[in-house]
């Protein structure tokens, strides 16, 4: 696809999902038409991220440029495109490695989209969205994706993802510990094979009680697999173990993987077919799996068709955020009024901090859940409720959006600590602070848990500071309110930001003329 070929105005929009992948790096370029996806440009590029992750979990320097270079190319392919109307998802390897962060900092230099490292669970969720979206199916099914560095399983009906799991074993990650230099032996399969039934054995009980009535397989690995069973004519269809134990044992004929020549094998994937070949077989013995169909869809259409569901204001994040308030008995009510003021405080400030929709977003669901923590114990109420939201799955977020949720609501009244604030790639620190200061205010200015309490009120802000209007003669009357916004202002001090409230200025000089405040 060349920029020649891009919509205009008016037209049908343009999409594009990225899959930073442990073996390859995938790009897919769609465009939306009456909410349908019609796929327009696949490109793929061999990368091999997870060959770099050393046993410390460091990934190296040599794989991080195979990345970046790939990431030039594809910048320039999406040149033309807006940010919204990219994303850009990363998996294992970006998810696992201690040195990810360098890897998207150097990234942010040469490709001008956000890089969203996501976990296992939505990784599994969006591959089943994929398939589910691609073809129908009238009950349920198990999906089952190789990927370089992990293997996801999902079980669904419709396009609902019932069961979903990550497991940290891949073909490239396998064919490194297990198939070392491309060396094939009996011993090395039974090593693989064992150690994927390990890692399986955590899940088995769960999938086998859910049921399903098909198995599909997708992506790269299980499609090598089902090439070379149909180009030797064992099978016209589906794939089942008598299959996958006779490839087995065809292989075993060899010592080597640059001596396979087979049907439906191609180059790149010689090094990788011992050890996904291992998993699959490991996958249909612990799940009792009968026969698997493959279908030409993944986690890059899972993200298409969310992208395209958000374009029409179908947010999944929302439905997530609803699932905790009742999972946890949230309280509703007092969750609003403070969700109402931050939103309210936002629209003051927006412009002055450069916030946009995605952060009003974060910042509306950080009230929601703020008291999550009240499920636990009353008592350090915020660090129970960050407990919760750093450890939960939430579908719809990727891994900062979930780390900024837990830190926001981590450090939405007490102390502030900022070495405890984590580095993200997707958010400045002033964007950071910037949110907590407002849900700080809005929890703070909410205490009395009544609806008929707040007065009208206004803000401006600037950098590293807020200017809040209250009306003096509704402040006079809360002498807890003032006592903890003069608290506040102390707190906020700490972290080089001001908060000015006139009327608490006037009200306190009345009272002692001598007394100075932070504000």
């Amino acid at each position: 696809m060349t920029t020649q070929t891009l919509p205009e105005q008016g037209a049908a929009p343009y999409i594009a999902a990225v899959d930073l992948g442990s073996n390859s790096f995938h790009m897919v370029i769609a465009r939306v038409v009456k909410g349908d996806i019609q796929l327009l440009h696949r490109e793929k590029q061999k990368v091999q991220l997870a060959e770099g992750l050393n046993e410390e979990l460091v990934l190296s320097e040599e794989a991080i440029e195979r990345g970046l270079n790939v990431l030039r190319q594809f910048a320039d392919t999406l040149q033309p495109f807006a940010p919204q109307s990219v994303r850009v998802i990363a998996t294992y390897t970006l998810r696992r490695a201690k040195n990810s962060a360098t890897f998207l900092r150097r990234a942010k230099t040469l490709f001008p989209f956000p890089i969203e490292v996501i976990s296992g669970q939505e990784e599994a969720r969006f591959i089943y969205q994929g398939v589910a979206h691609f073809e129908h199916f009238n009950g349920r099914r198990l999906v089952i994706d190789i990927g370089g560095g992990s293997t996801e399983f999902a079980i669904g009906e419709a396009a609902q993802p019932l069961r979903l799991s990550s497991r940290n074993m891949g073909c490239v990650s396998y064919g490194k510990s297990h198939f070392s230099q491309g060396k094939i032996s009996a011993r090395r399969f039974n090593r693989a094979i064992i150690q994927a039934e390990q890692e399986l054995e955590p899940i088995v009980s769960s999938f086998r009680a859910a049921g399903w009535q098909q198995v599909v397989g997708t992506s790269g690995t299980i499609k090598t697999i089902r090439d070379i069973i149909q180009g030797f004519g064992w099978s016209n269809g589906p794939v089942d173990l008598t299959h996958l134990l006779r490839l087995q044992s065809y292989l075993l004929k060899f010592e080597h993987c640059q001596q396979l020549d087979l049907p439906g094998l191609t180059e790149d994937r010689k090094l990788l077919l011992c050890s996904g070949l291992s998993i699959l077989i490991a996958a249909f013995q612990m799940l009792q799996i009968e026969q698997l169909v493959y279908i030409d869809a993944a986690l890059r259409e899972g993200v298409l068709y969310e992208m395209s569901d958000r374009m029409q204001h179908l947010d999944i994040r929302e439905q997530t955020m609803q699932s905790l308030v009742t999972r946890y008995d949230i309280d509703q009510a007092q969750a609003g009024r403070v969700r109402a003021t931050a939103l309210a405080l936002f629209e003051h400030v927006k412009d002055s901090w450069h916030l946009g929709e995605e952060e009003a977003l974060l910042l509306g669901f950080a009230a929601t859940v703020f008291e999550i923590g009240l499920h636990i114990n009353s008592s350090g109420v915020q660090k129970h409720s960050a407990y919760i939201l750093q450890n939960a799955n939430l579908p719809g977020f990727n891994q900062e959006q979930q780390n900024l949720l837990a830190c926001l609501v981590r450090f939405h009244r007490r102390k502030i600590r900022a070495d405890e604030i984590p580095y993200f790639s997707l958010y400045d620190l002033p964007v950071v602070i910037n949110l907590l200061v407002l849900l700080r205010l809005a929890v703070l200015l909410n205490q009395k848990r009544r609806d008929d309490f707040l007065p009208l009120f206004s803000a401006q802000a600037a950098v590293q500071q807020l200017q809040l209007q209250l009306p003096p003669s509704w402040l006079q009357q809360q002498s807890v309110l003032t006592a903890d916004l003069v608290q506040e202002q102390k707190t906020l001090k700490k972290i080089a930001f001001k908060l000015d409230i006139p009327a608490l200025q006037d009200l306190l000089n009345h009272v002692n003329p001598q007394l100075e405040t932070d504000g």
